[in-house]
């Protein structure tokens, strides 16, 4: 079963890096090689109620993920739907690609701090959306921008997942974390 299931996810994984001269999305491989990895996994354990608990478990935290994915979408559409995002617009004046890179990592830094991670990465790279029109540009801003949001998640209890949970589990306090990681995080960006 294990031999099995390892040359399954293999072939698919080889089907994912070849994609484009097989022709076949990658999304659609991915679900396949899952589905067809826990289907050898069911047929071949005698013990069915583990494999339901397995299941349940891990279709948990997808679920969980993809709650908090749509949560932080929804977010950026409501700032962007009411207009948002032009505030900030107004306010950056400077057309200096340096500049403006460094008002783009310091915002990510801060706003990443104060919301996560992932919801400062889809909304500075909608913002970025409409400041930036070339598209290979705004590729290397959104690499600082994903470098600085987790930068600045880090030093915040409630920037980032991690710092959050060891904060719920009292394994830190909000002050000492700041105290202890700011600069570190700081000078990342």
């Amino acid at each position: 079963m294990n031999l099995l299931i390892a040359l399954t996810f293999i072939l698919g994984y080889a089907a994912i890096a070849f994609e484009q001269r097989l022709k076949i999305n990658k999304s659609a491989v991915a679900l396949l090689t899952g589905v067809i990895c826990w289907t050898i996994y069911i047929v071949a354990t005698p013990d069915k109620n583990l494999v339901t608990d397995q299941l349940y478990h891990h279709f948990g935290q997808i679920g969980s993920i993809l709650f908090f994915i749509l949560s932080a979408m929804t977010i950026v559409e409501i700032i962007d739907a009411h207009d948002g995002f032009q505030v900030i617009n107004q306010k950056i004046k400077t057309r200096d690609k340096r500049k403006l890179l460094w008002i783009i990592a310091i915002l990510s830094f801060f706003l990443s701090a104060v919301i996560d991670n992932l919801t400062t990465a889809i909304v500075m790279v909608s913002l970025l959306r409409k400041l930036i029109g070339d598209k290979h540009l705004r590729l290397l801003y959104v690499g600082i921008v994903i470098i600085a949001a987790n930068a600045g998640g880090a030093w915040s209890p409630i920037g980032d997942v991690t710092t959050t949970m060891l904060w719920i589990g009292q394994q830190i306090t909000p002050v000492n974390i700041i105290i202890k990681t700011f600069i570190s995080c700081e000078l990342n960006i």
